[in-house]
Order: structure tokens, then sequence, then C-alpha cells
């Protein structure tokens, strides 16, 4: 079985939208909830484009290096880096940007036309499992890990309520951009 190897292209893109994520972890409000703050950044935004541009499989590599970068102690998440992040309730957030990536990917990928609805669709389905990673990541860490308990009410309006509609917008505005940048994409590609 022949392994396919990765164009100089596809890896530049992927290391380009692992840097893209990292910086977009640096445009954020902050919003101090307790028991732990929550941060609104611009994080998802460039994961949605790394999944419309590099569709699921590359669009989620590029995900996980950025998360791998932040592991080892590189400081690129909204609160810093390294392991004991592993233990943040909100790191679920960012283990979900790699399925909501791959999941955007795939589903537009799937798709026969690239229309601002289509990719809408797309990226609300990552955006939903996203925020399911999320919140059940936050209640397992909080209540079985820390042992700061939380509510399941708690979860649902720090971590859904206060950044969802933003992170509907960010869906909207990303599948604008993504509805323009892949018909420009493909005549590149096929010079």
């Amino acid at each position: 079985m022949r392994q396919k190897t990765l164009s100089i292209e596809q890896i530049v893109l992927c290391g380009m939208f692992a840097a893209l994520v990292a910086t977009g972890a640096f445009i954020k409000i902050s919003i101090p909830v307790q028991p732990f703050p929550m941060h609104f950044t611009l994080q998802f935004f460039f994961v949605l484009l790394a999944a419309f541009v590099l569709g699921g499989k590359l669009g989620s590599a590029s995900v996980l290096a950025y998360l791998v970068i932040g592991l080892v102690g590189v400081p690129v998440f909204a609160a810093g880096g390294g392991p004991a992040y592993l233990v943040r309730p909100t790191f679920g957030f960012l283990l979900g940007f790699a399925g909501a990536a791959y999941t955007t990917g795939t589903l537009s990928e799937r798709l026969h036309r690239h229309t601002f609805l289509n990719l809408l669709a797309a990226a609300f389905a990552g955006m939903m499992v996203m925020y399911l990673s999320g919140m059940l990541y936050f209640y397992f860490i909080s209540n079985y890990v820390i042992s700061m308990p939380v509510t399941w009410g708690i979860v649902l309006v720090n971590c859904f309520l206060l950044t969802v509609g933003g992170d509907f917008l960010l869906c909207v505005l990303a599948s604008a951009l993504a509805v323009r940048l892949l018909p420009i994409l493909q005549k590149i590609r096929k010079t």
C-alpha cells in the first residue's frame, strides 16, 4: 500500500494555519466569570479557515500541531502553555478545535457546491463539535480532577451562552471569506 506524501504547499499551509490559530489566541476578550474566566478569541475563525482550505484531515492536523506546540511549553494558548494546561477546564475547547476542523473540513469536502449557506452549515456543525467537547471536558475536569464542583447550569452559561453568539459570527465571517477564497485557490492550484 503506497502512502500519499504531503506536498510542499500542504506542509506550508498546515504550518501557516497552526501559526494563525496561535495568533488568534492573543486577539481575545476575557470574560471574568467564576469559577474560571473564559476567553473569546479569534482562534476558532482560523480553525474554520484551515478546515475550508485544507480539508478535514489536514485542517485537523494543523490544529493538532498547534496543540502539541502549546503543550510542550510554548505559550501559544490564550493563558500560556505547557502540559499543566491539560488540567485546565477550558482545555476541552482547544481539543474541540481539532474535532471542529475535522468535521467542518470533511463536510465541506463532500459538498458539490461551496455556497455560503453550505459552508455555514459545515462551520456550524464544527462549532457544535467544539462546544460539546469543551463543555464535557469543563464539567469532567472541574468535578473529578481539580475538585472545583460545577453544575451543568454553570457549564451551560459560562461555556455556551456567553460565547456562542460570537462564535456563530465567526462561522459567518469564515464562511463568507471561504466562498471568495476557495475559487481563487482552485485557480492557483490548476496553474
